[in-house]
């Protein structure tokens, strides 16, 4: 017994230095970071964040002794949907009962935007521990709430209001901006609005990309058409007064040609180099106008405004189905407008 209790105090001396290296290293990584501000027109500048008391205030504040259960996820993806994994580990940590921690991989994406609280476990602690790899769906499920282990990794690319419904605020709380995000979001929405007073910003993201043909050949779904972003450009017009679109897209060149801008209501800010920042934009607008994947819906989720979803995108029969659901991604008083999947037909045929 003396020699297994040795053995754990020294595994756990081991990871808790490795959680301080870690956090001290990511957090010396963020204040050199580089931040390019927001077009407006042809104007563009570069701002350098500058040197902050991050490091030695944040790294004491994740720092803590690590307890004999722990739970992290397994990182998959981009921004999207690294936030709703760091959510939904979040709060199932916290319903059964147990730390969470995350992976430097995990931190390094989502550290640059958030003041996120969850201590971070090293790379070569996470490749000694035998994790029990535990798969989760996309929406929450009974047995979620007593998920047992000592050491539990939870696997999968959830992105569900389901899981949040009942600690909302501790969730938005975890992403709160860093404050120079905030500053050069609103910098540049303040900017756009010009001389104008009680403007109302409506963030608009269009996803194409590699979602152009994945969704018709692989998913049996389409993307938005310009025929859906009329539509929820008209909804938001005709129930607001002095409103400016913000529009964001890894496809900026299909936006300019197929979103109507006669009324010079719409500004095509996407930048497709980084995501970041179009997400720190968009979330700092008042409402939300979405098409398809979990960066806009987490964009709609931290607005906390009125969202125009696309809806039925994908065809009944669609593999799909097998881990999304409408219903469990998108908030219930969100407003959907159908897709055209004649579109999809045609090319099938």
């Amino acid at each position: 017994m003396k020699q297994l209790s040795i053995c754990a105090s020294i595994i756990f001396s081991f990871i808790f230095i490795a959680i301080n290296g870690s956090h001290w290293y990511y957090y010396t990584k963020i204040s050199s970071r580089v931040w390019s501000s927001f077009n407006v027109g042809n104007k563009s500048n570069k701002v350098v964040i500058p040197e902050t008391n991050l490091v030695k205030d944040r790294a004491s504040k994740h720092s803590r002794e690590p307890s004999n259960v722990m739970w992290t996820v397994k990182p998959v993806g981009r921004l999207g949907n690294q936030i709703g994994q760091y959510a939904t580990l979040y709060s199932l940590a916290k319903l059964n009962g147990h730390q969470a921690y995350i992976l430097p991989r995990m931190y390094k994406t989502l550290s640059t935007l958030f003041r996120i609280n969850l201590p971070v476990i090293s790379q070569e602690v996470d490749y000694q521990i035998k994790w029990r790899e535990y798969p989760i769906k996309n929406w929450m499920c009974p047995q979620y709430k007593n998920i047992s282990g000592q050491y539990v990794k939870l696997v999968g690319v959830p992105c569900s209001w389901t899981f949040h419904h009942h600690n909302w605020g501790e969730i938005l709380r975890e992403f709160t901006f860093h404050d120079f995000v905030k500053e050069e979001a609103n910098a540049y929405l303040s900017k756009v609005k010009g001389v104008q007073e009680n403007v109302t910003f409506v963030g608009v993201h269009v996803r194409r990309g590699d979602y152009v043909k994945i969704m018709p050949n692989k998913w049996k779904g389409v993307v938005a058409d310009k025929g859906y972003l009329q539509k929820a450009m008209d909804y938001f017009r005709k129930k607001y007064e002095n409103l400016l679109f913000i529009v964001t897209s890894n496809g900026m060149e299909w936006c300019k040609k197929n979103i109507n801008n006669s009324l010079g209501d719409v500004y095509f800010a996407g930048n497709e180099t980084s995501p970041a920042q179009d997400f720190a934009l968009l979330t700092h607008c008042n409402h939300s106008i979405i098409t398809i994947g979990t960066f806009g819906i987490w964009v709609a989720y931290l607005v906390r405004g009125e969202t125009v979803y696309l809806s039925n995108y994908l065809m009944p029969d669609s593999p799909y189905f097998r881990f999304f659901k409408y219903k469990t991604s998108y908030l219930p008083e969100w407003i959907g407008i159908p897709a055209d999947l004649s579109l999809h037909l045609k090319k099938k045929n």
